[in-house]
């Protein structure tokens, strides 16, 4: 049984930022059934350019939601999450919501501001990592669950889903972290910031405020996702998803001429990406990445143990790390579950041998069911 693109709205949401949103909301999606004592809700964190749509088909999407496309459609997690699946929706109500300041329902830039009656643009503020998990929070007293069955999150979800089992560690009893991390290296923090140039460069993102124009950032976004799409997929992997033929895109390019399918899939990827994702959502979402680090806080202060409030509580932990991901490295993983268990926690620690990089979570569910599903049962 899923309920699709509900919505959940609130008032005077004080961000870290120190900014506040006078009212805001967070589309939101359940699967299965919420059982009397509201104790087999699971919540699921989405990945950079995911969206709310976790499982099954949603054609429709959110109501009025201009980038809802075709490759929204089918839900991001299929084959991890359903009935008789891992995370098993005959079992467990499964919840995910679209982050905020994203462009899939929930408030962000694009969104009216009741202020003046105008998208936000470059008025909304940055939301950091600490804001998602802080929503989410918010999410599960509207619903009223005080304690979920486990907390999940891919990538950058597996960020909030650190921040949220951190923060209220008698919320979150298990916890599955699929290709994350304690905080953003110096290389992923300088491919977000190409990234985020690409964007303002574009002459027609006019610092954000590009809503209601002719003419989008659009070439910017596409050239920032195809910046970020090489950290995604293993190199090796491209010769098997590129297609033979090149395609010119005249649209683009004027005086050079593709040289190999590599770069005209590249160029399809980006144009596709357009399609499907705001600008300035987009750059909200990977600054709240580039700005994570969970062992100093975000200012530059100094160093905290974010771990130290576990020692009364225990928690079971499963981190996967994938040996060919690009964005956030093994070695990454591995110091997330040094601290953990420094903090006496009970952590399974597994390495993905995959040749498709940081997308293997999303391509080979085969890889993560069973030990994913040992932690639900267990």
């Amino acid at each position: 049984m899923a309920t699709l693109n509900q919505f959940f709205t609130d008032k005077n949401l004080s961000l870290h930022s120190g900014e506040c949103l006078p009212s805001y909301s967070l589309c939101y999606n359940t699967y299965g059934i919420l059982n009397k004592d509201k104790s087999n809700a699971i919540l699921v964190f989405h990945a950079l350019s995911g969206s709310q749509n976790l499982t099954g088909s949603d054609v429709d999407g959110p109501k009025g939601c201009a980038y809802w496309t075709d490759d929204s459609h089918e839900g991001w997690w299929n084959e991890l999450v359903g009935k008789g699946k891992a995370v098993d929706t005959d079992k467990y109500f499964v919840i995910c919501f679209n982050y905020l300041g994203g462009c899939y329902g929930s408030s962000g830039p694009a969104s009216i501001n009741p202020e003046t009656g105008k998208p936000y643009g470059s008025a909304f503020p940055p939301v950091t990592i600490s804001d998602q998990a802080l929503v989410a929070k918010a999410l599960l007293g509207h619903l009223e669950i005080n304690t979920l069955h486990a907390v999940l999150g891919p990538s950058v979800g597996g960020l909030c889903a650190l921040e949220l089992a951190t923060t209220h560690p008698d919320l979150t009893p298990r916890i599955g972290l699929f290709a994350s991390g304690l905080k953003s290296t110096v290389l992923t923090r300088l491919i977000l910031f190409e990234q985020i140039l690409a964007i303002e460069n574009d002459p027609h993102f006019k610092g954000g405020d590009y809503y209601g124009e002719r003419e989008t950032p659009w070439l910017g976004l596409a050239l920032a996702r195809m910046i970020s799409h090489k950290t995604f997929v293993h190199i090796d992997n491209f010769e098997k998803r590129a297609r033979q033929e090149i395609k010119q895109h005249e649209d683009i390019l004027s005086w050079y001429k593709l040289q190999d399918p590599f770069q005209s899939y590249m160029l399809h990827q980006g144009k596709k990406f357009v399609q499907r994702f705001d600008a300035n959502s987009y750059l909200r979402i990977i600054d709240m990445w580039s700005r994570f680090n969970f062992i100093k806080d975000d200012d530059g202060g100094a160093i905290t143990d974010p771990f130290a409030n576990l020692s009364k509580h225990k928690q079971k932990y499963l981190v996967y790390s994938i040996d060919s991901d690009f964005c956030f490295y093994p070695e990454e993983q591995r110091k997330l579950v040094e601290a953990l268990e420094n903090a006496k926690q009970d952590v399974t620690y597994l390495t993905v041998h995959s040749d498709k990089g940081h997308d293997s979570f999303l391509l080979e569910p085969d890889l993560y069911a069973p030990q994913l599903k040992h932690l639900l049962e267990s």
